[in-house]
């Protein structure tokens, strides 16, 4: 988030923020409804009532797609995160070992908790670690928050850092979609209340979005005001490698990162056993396909350890379409009424936000990747080079 405030400028990340957030609560709660209209229990077999074959391949695409990314996301934030507290931890004696590699660290993790966890066959199983996440996630919070003045000493002041608007918004759009982006495992997760019911569905989605957009907005706030345009991707990369509040913060964002990966994996491993099988796996075949699609994203991961642009890419390309065109489009091909009527007018802006967003988002990034991706993360910042008493203080 502190990202995204840096490349479309403070005040209007924020405003998109909020605007985003208010859609993602309209485009999950318009996914249920087109359930109910089309009488199916999946975001593909909705789509496939509305629009046929040819939709449904594409919504199978974008959902396998989409999840599939952000597992290979966050095998690169564990790759860089765990790296740097076995580093800290071990010292000299991990130094040039296989246990500084982030290949080596991401496979252990994938070994050991990854695979496990994602062998759950129900989503409810994950309900007390999505709680624990939660609470993770305050508690980093409070860390940064308390070394926000330390680090901002120590940045060079420019007078563009607060600018209301920056040239970068197609970028920080893509970057927001994905982190709201929750409507690929909307089903899993209503499926899962014990007592079923739009009213109580509204109120889980009012109050998960309303979190997610203030602890989001905190987020960006407090570190873009530590690291301004020096800001990466991924937040904790910004932070001196011997900071050990910081070092905490690292493992329980590795951790909650590693619960939350679970999730990812079963919209997956769903959308292939609907599109190839449709009936309930023997275990032998669950285990199977588990195994090869961490695995898969596992191998992918290993190919670049620059979080932003896979963010970036992953926003435009796949969490626009599911999260703001396909709802209200197939929302209003089930009602079997015309598009082009007043009471549609909220489905039409909501669609027309999702074009606008994935054709920018898809031109901007392309550019991009055309003059070369380059970022720091994963290196060292240059103020934890030096001496700053500051920065010696706060480590201790």
């Amino acid at each position: 988030m502190p990202y995204a405030l840096k490349s479309s400028g403070v005040g209007l990340g924020l405003l998109l923020l909020v605007l985003i957030s208010v859609i993602t609560d309209y485009s999950v709660n318009l996914i249920i409804i087109g359930g109910a209209l089309s009488n199916t229990m999946t975001y593909q077999e909705m789509v496939r009532v509305a629009y046929g074959k040819p939709g449904y391949i594409l919504i199978t695409v974008m959902q396998a797609v989409y999840p599939f990314i952000a597992m290979v996301s966050y095998n690169v934030i564990i790759g860089d995160t765990l790296t740097k507290i076995i580093g800290r931890v071990g010292g000299d004696q991990v130094a040039n070992t296989v246990l500084s590699d982030r290949n080596f660290t991401v496979f252990l993790a994938t070994v050991a908790i990854l695979i496990p966890l994602s062998l759950y066959k129900n989503i409810a199983k994950l309900t007390k670690t999505s709680l624990l996440s939660t609470g993770i996630i305050c508690l980093i919070l409070v860390s940064i928050t308390i070394r926000a003045p330390v680090y901002a000493a120590q940045v060079v002041p420019s007078e563009y850092q607060w600018t209301f608007a920056n040239s970068r918004i197609p970028q920080a759009i893509g970057i927001m979609a994905f982190a709201f982006m929750c409507q690929h495992n909307t089903y899993l997760c209503f499926h899962s209340l014990q007592r079923r019911s739009l009213e109580r569905w509204a109120l889980v989605v009012h109050l998960a979005v309303g979190f997610a957009m203030l602890a989001s907005s905190l987020f960006g706030l407090i570190g873009f005001a530590s690291f301004a345009t020096g800001v990466q991707g991924d937040i904790l990369e910004n932070y001196c490698p011997r900071d050990d509040l910081i070092n905490v913060s690292r493992l329980l964002f590795a951790v909650t990162i590693m619960l939350t990966y679970p999730m990812e994996c079963f919209v997956v491993r769903e959308v292939v056993e609907n599109y190839f099988f449709q009936h309930p796996p023997p275990l032998w075949r669950h285990i199977l396909l588990t195994t090869g699609i961490v695995a898969l994203a596992y191998l992918v991961s290993m190919t670049t350890s620059c979080v932003s642009i896979v963010l970036e890419i992953n926003g435009v390309l796949t969490a626009a379409p599911l999260a703001y065109i396909l709802p209200p489009l197939c929302v209003m091909r089930l009602q079997n009424e015309p598009f082009f009527r007043m009471p549609n007018l909220p489905m039409l802006a909501t669609a027309a936000f999702g074009i606008v967003v994935a054709v920018s988002g898809l031109i901007v990034v392309a550019m991009e990747l055309a003059e070369g991706v380059r970022c720091s993360e994963g290196s060292e910042m240059p103020y934890c080079w030096g001496n700053s008493t500051r920065l010696a203080r706060a480590y201790g």
